[in-house]
């Protein structure tokens, strides 16, 4: 992998450069109803951009969806969709031109504590969802919750959940089964000799991002503490971690997982080639449609567990309202008719999209619990207690743009991947990534 980081550089800079817009950007204009006020009647559009889902179906679902209701409300509703990639990049450009689409929808975190001063506070919104459906859950209050003044600059949508997909008569062979990172590791230097490799990416996108978090947690490391006021990353847990990283990557996996983007793990285990990845569900849905005798020998559980817990990284996903949009208040009842019909969002992405509040989709949950396509039909019913065993970046304190800032400068997967690849001991990684999420908190305290 190359430790060049052009695209994180320039968004580092980006976010220097804006600091100034940042603190001057003035108080968030208050939602109102009726919805079809005179501003709204007066544009008839309303503009989303999000990224491409993993699942087609869901963008076909959605984008009809869109479509019907701006047809019930005479407004042109256009979704783009870009490259999971290209979110943040597009994040950045809309920010710094202060143009851009109506409703941005984010993939991972990195937007809503950073752009927090260009977004509608939508605390009403999140407010009267979470009265229709129940308590919003600890992800869902990490992914667009404001500790300091207890609002919201960001409506949580969905998060995605990370367990391990693995190749059943393959771990069957060894006698074994991924219950531990200490089994994915022995088991997997066993399967490696046999030509079927672990794939887990070391390069930067939201897969490593969410999986080598897991793994830091999983041995007792994190980022910060439960405040989010210290950064507390140089620890014995963190160290541990890396030095388990480190071992994976030379035992059973290859050196492409370096410059892996988050298809690629997907497509490593839908060939037949891996025996084992940690993904959300979309690889074993592509499986089912490419490659079926592969897909029925993927077996999904939850993610291993380590020395001191079971805990994975989740993606967060959600929807911000920029406050130079054009149509605001049809963003907001738009995103109201939405929540309203969530659970066929649910089922249109076949249970990859996981929910926010307590009690939008009840248990047992449709297609997780028991999936006609599935053998056996309850292949998938770990993943119903996924809020259990997953957290988004901030845990286990809070999000904040601290925490964003490192997540989209991929400081934790540098860490690993810089004692994976020798260029730098667990230890010295370790320190070289503490200083990197001091030096990044420190800056933060110092703009409030």
């Amino acid at each position: 992998m190359s430790t060049a980081r052009p695209s994180s550089i320039t968004r580092r800079r980006f976010l220097r450069d804006t600091s100034l817009a940042l603190a001057a950007a003035g108080a968030s204009p208050v939602l109102s109803a009726p919805f079809a006020s005179r501003a709204m009647a007066d544009t008839k559009t309303l503009t989303i951009v999000q990224w491409s889902h993993f699942v087609p179906a869901y963008d076909t679902w959605f984008d009809k969806f869109a479509k019907d209701w701006g047809e019930k409300n005479h407004i042109e509703v256009t979704v783009d969709h870009i490259p999971v990639q290209d979110v943040a990049a597009r994040a950045a450009a809309e920010a710094s031109a202060g143009s851009g689409h109506d409703l941005f929808g984010w993939n991972g975190a990195g937007g809503a504590h950073l752009y927090r001063k260009f977004l509608v506070d939508v605390t009403s919104l999140v407010e009267s969802v979470e009265k229709k459906y129940g308590k919003i859950t600890v992800i869902g209050r990490q992914i667009g919750y404001n500790q300091d003044d207890h609002t919201w600059s960001a409506f949580p949508d969905y998060y995605i959940n990370f367990p391990v997909m693995y190749r059943k008569s393959l771990w069957d062979g060894i006698g074994m089964k991924p219950e531990t990172w200490d089994d994915v590791r022995i088991g997997g230097a066993k399967l490696k000799q046999k030509g079927h490799p672990v794939g887990i990416s070391l390069g930067h996108s939201n897969d490593p991002n969410t999986t080598w978090r897991g793994v830091l947690w999983s041995y007792g490391g994190a980022v910060q503490d439960e405040a989010g006021k210290h950064v507390v990353l140089d620890s014995k847990g963190s160290v541990e971690a890396v030095k388990f990283a480190a071992a994976l990557y030379k035992e059973a996996m290859t050196s492409d997982v370096l410059s892996w983007s988050d298809a690629s793990n997907n497509q490593y285990i839908d060939s037949g080639v891996s025996s084992l990845i940690i993904n959300p569900i979309s690889a074993y849905r592509t499986a089912q449609q490419l490659n079926k005798k592969v897909a029925d020998d993927i077996f999904v559980m939850e993610p291993p567990k380590g020395p001191v817990r079971r805990l994975m990284g989740g993606a967060s996903e959600f929807y911000g309202i920029w406050k130079f949009g054009k149509n605001q208040e049809a963003a907001i009842e738009f995103l109201k008719y939405y929540a309203d019909h969530w659970i066929e969002a649910f089922k249109a992405s076949s249970g990859y999209n996981n929910p926010i509040f307590a009690n939008i989709v009840p248990k047992p949950m449709p297609l997780l619990s028991d999936d006609p396509t599935s053998t056996p039909r309850d292949k998938l019913a770990a993943l119903q207690t996924s809020d259990e065993w997953s957290a988004v970046p901030g845990y286990p304190g809070p999000a904040t743009p601290a925490t964003d800032e490192v997540y989209n400068d991929f400081i934790i997967c540098d860490m690993m991947a810089k004692a994976a690849t020798g260029a730098m001991t667990a230890e010295d990684s370790v320190k070289w990534a503490a200083q990197q999420c001091e030096a990044i908190l420190t800056k933060w305290q110092q703009k409030t």
